[in-house]
């Protein structure tokens, strides 16, 4: 499944943007959202899901590169996310942080940085629903894919092993490194530039296109 990130819409037709990828065909769209503390940028928050929610019935997948990420929870799950991943590295009690988005009726993820090993999930994956490598350092987009992520993800579905959990990758990702990423284990590959890249809607069923059907060709 491809997911683009709105991350590298045009802000000024954002809804349009939204609409334009749904009709290009992306399964998921990739919401990220930073605090200017936890990741060097600010994007938006809660009131950018609610205007964006009644323009697709698409997955909203929110990605919450904040800190905390616990008081704002609940004002994302009220403005339509379907899925609400948290960083471990923001979280004090990640356990009582999935509890929590579970308990609001929302999928619960959890995000990996480049440098946090897979291992520190062992304890929480009854309790998770997504988890989200980072193949690029949070905070921006435009980055290079760091390969390393390839062999993060193999740990990574190892461990999830035959638990209905979805294995998400973002960052860096593009047609020529989808099939790679495919056969590592990853199930949903989120693109921001390569998707967006120009800001022309009649290039983004194209591009969304190649990029699954290179991930396809390696299942």
């Amino acid at each position: 499944m491809i997911a683009p990130s709105v991350l590298s819409a045009d802000f000024s037709r954002l809804g349009e943007e939204v609409m334009a990828i749904d009709r290009a065909g992306c399964d998921w769209i990739h919401v990220d959202v930073m605090d200017g503390h936890f990741v060097p940028n600010i994007s938006f928050g809660p009131l950018i899901v609610k205007a964006i929610r009644p323009l697709t019935q698409k997955t909203l997948d929110v990605h919450l590169m904040i800190e905390p990420a616990d008081p704002y929870l609940a004002d994302f799950a009220n403005a339509g996310a379907d899925v609400i991943s948290i960083h471990i590295e923001a979280c004090k009690h990640l356990h009582l942080s999935l509890q929590t988005i579970r308990g609001l009726g929302k999928k619960a993820g959890v995000v990996l940085n480049p440098a946090t090993p897979v291992s520190m999930l062992e304890n929480v994956m009854d309790h998770v629903d997504l988890i989200l490598i980072m193949s690029v350092n949070p905070g921006w987009g435009g980055q290079k894919f760091i390969p390393e992520s390839l062999e993060k993800l193999r740990q990574a579905k190892k461990l999830i092993g035959n638990r209905n959990i979805v294995l998400e990758i973002d960052g860096g990702v593009t047609a020529e490194n989808a099939a790679g990423i495919a056969a590592a284990g990853a199930s949903v590959l989120v693109a921001g530039s390569s998707v967006y890249k120009g800001n022309d809607p009649a290039t983004y069923a194209p591009r969304i296109k190649a990029i699954r059907d290179a991930a396809l060709s390696a299942l």
